[in-house]
């Protein structure tokens, strides 16, 4: 086996990066499933971010006041293209947050938690995809 193998590398570099942002994903949202506390927000702004083909995602900043009194504002991990009437700037919402940590946090009907999953799905199948074929052509020659 010459240097082909090196190929290999690159699906299982896509399926691991997959698998550890779905399984992070998910883990962050089982923790404010069990331990977060909801609470009525207002989208104060959006913050504006670019990819390489220059196309814009919007993520909303979500401002709060948590049960001790203190005001919190953070802003959500999910970006997307386009901004409905729900999550305009004034409009409220609700959140779901970490007590411990609120920049742990969740907009109800904003965060994606099907993505999560999916980039798990996707990574394990690249990941245990690669490694079986590396040992099916190791065992072979």
């Amino acid at each position: 086996m010459g240097r082909e193998w090196l190929f290999s590398l690159i699906p299982l570099t896509i399926g691991v990066s997959f698998l550890t942002f779905g399984i992070y994903g998910l883990r962050y949202a089982r923790l404010l499933r069990h331990h977060g506390v909801n609470a009525e927000a207002r989208i104060v702004r959006h913050q504006v971010s670019r990819n390489d083909e220059g196309g814009k995602f919007y993520h909303p900043v979500a401002a709060w006041t948590d049960r001790d009194g203190r005001a919190h504002e953070h802003s959500s991990r999910f970006g997307r293209g386009t901004v409905g009437n729900a999550f305009r700037v004034g409009a409220c919402v609700m959140v779901r947050y970490d007590p411990g940590k609120p920049d742990r946090f969740e907009i109800e009907g904003w965060d994606m938690k099907k993505m999560d999953l999916f980039a798990a799905v996707l990574g394990s199948i690249f990941t245990a995809g690669t490694v079986t074929v590396v040992l099916v052509r190791l065992l072979t020659l």
